[in-house]
């Protein structure tokens, strides 16, 4: 195992029908996707605690169902990693020292403040997806097809935030 990158392949062995170099570059994109998820289900338990005001209920009761999907899709990538001789590494030390983006500003804060600010880091997070997805589709359907789908719901949770932000004329906030 590299200590640069702890999910480097170190298995003797990938995919039927996928090269070591090909399952290496998928694990690299597939470890990133895993932090990015990782994060973003701890950065929606802290707005879920710590958000307050007017409609504060239906957003608080909005996010859990959210880190709940985040959690099985982190579970997927993690396990997709190990599939291809990967190793899945987790640990709090190791993902922020992978992480290329700044942590989350917002302590204690109203309804709006959080919802602007998740939307930026679902801005990033879903831009960051497709951005693998692309990659991905000329190095390994499967992990394409994986992280597709993970995008549709992704997207998906962005609007539910995007509609509590909007203007009746379509105008995000912030």
């Amino acid at each position: 195992m590299s200590k640069g990158n702890p999910s480097s392949k170190v298995a003797g062995f990938t995919a039927p029908g996928m090269s070591d170099k090909a399952a290496q570059q998928v694990i690299e994109l597939l470890d990133q996707r895993m932090v990015a998820l990782i994060d973003l289900q701890l950065t929606l338990k802290h707005i879920h605690w710590n958000v307050v005001g007017p409609n504060f209920i239906g957003v608080h009761e909005m996010l859990d169902p959210q880190v709940e999907t985040i959690r099985e899709m982190t579970d997927t990538v993690a396990e997709r990693i190990a599939t291809l001789g990967g190793v899945p590494v987790g640990t709090p030390k190791a993902l922020v020292e992978r992480r290329s983006w700044q942590d989350y500003e917002v302590g204690k804060g109203l309804v709006s403040e959080h919802l602007t600010a998740l939307d930026k880091v679902y801005n990033g997070v879903n831009a960051d997806h497709r951005q693998a997805i692309e990659k991905l589709a000329e190095l390994d359907a499967v992990s394409e097809d994986i992280l597709t789908g993970q995008l549709a719901d992704l997207e998906q949770f962005q609007w539910f935030v995007r509609a509590h932000i909007e203007s009746s004329s379509g105008q995000l906030k912030g």
